[in-house]
């Protein structure tokens, strides 16, 4: 690993464990989101954490990242310093803007290998979406991740960073934001079309992890069915709502990481 890639990662390091997951991470980033290329431009201002605008008028989103809580303000601190009035280059599966007119990429800087995704997520001021549809950048971006937390930068340097499914209280807190929320699942029940991940005993104010039958075969095949998940320890991500207790419903296999055994 060489230029500035290598610089920031060593300026990380603060012991030999440190070094070997910074390796870890700088492998995966030989294959960060490598799609195809969908346009450039220069950054003329950033709008909001995720969000920056090109000097031709352009809105630019960012893929694959969430915001990390709630602060608009701190995420766009983050996100100015590495782009606005640089040159970048947008890569995607499909250039096509949403219904704001909004462009989703993942974007680097000129003579970067590394994405603005992944500098972002290093530094934890980011968090892993669960809709990336290609595996190496979603390895790449996890990595990333993985980094940050494991060092607890950002983001990860608090204890509530993950939300514990012990505190449905504290999950419930973050309705309507994007959250990570670890447990063990305590049982798996379907009632009419849903399948629900219990993580208590209490369905009116517990949290569950909530599956439409009609994606479950992807569940499945992925080696995630819900009856596997059991007595297991695993984090999910998405956005937390209230259905009784807070639940989060699993619309992608990425939403779910399993943590260790039974």
């Amino acid at each position: 690993m060489t230029g500035p890639a290598f610089r920031y990662s060593t300026a990380l390091a603060a012991s030999a464990a440190s070094l070997l997951a910074l390796a870890s991470a700088g492998e995966a980033d030989a294959a960060d989101c490598v799609l195809e290329r969908q346009g450039e431009g220069r950054v003329a201002a950033v709008v909001d954490a995720r969000g920056f605008r090109l000097e031709d008028g352009r809105e630019i989103r960012l893929a694959g990242i969430e915001r990390a809580g709630t602060e608009t303000a701190s995420g766009r601190a983050a996100l100015s310093p590495i782009i606005t009035g640089r040159d970048v280059t947008l890569h995607g599966e499909d250039d096509t803007p949403d219904r704001y007119g909004r462009q989703s990429a993942f974007v680097f800087v000129t003579d970067s290998e590394q994405s603005v995704q992944s500098e972002l997520l290093r530094r934890g001021e980011a968090l892993v979406s669960s809709d990336i549809s290609d595996k190496n950048c979603a390895a790449a971006l996890s990595a990333a991740e993985g980094l940050a937390r494991n060092a607890k930068l950002g983001i990860w340097a608090s204890s509530t960073a993950i939300k514990n499914t012990e505190s449905p209280g504290d999950i419930l807190a973050a309705i309507g934001h994007f959250t990570v929320v670890e447990g063990r699942v305590l049982s798996v029940r379907q009632a009419g079309a849903m399948t629900y991940l219990n993580f208590g005993r209490n369905w009116t104010r517990d949290f569950a992890a909530t599956i439409s039958r009609r994606i479950i075969p992807a569940f499945e095949s992925a080696g995630l069915g819900p009856k596997s998940l059991e007595n297991r320890r695993i984090r999910v991500r998405g956005v937390v709502s209230s259905r009784g207790g807070p639940r989060i419903e699993l619309l992608r296999v990425g939403q779910i990481e399993v943590l260790g055994g039974k």
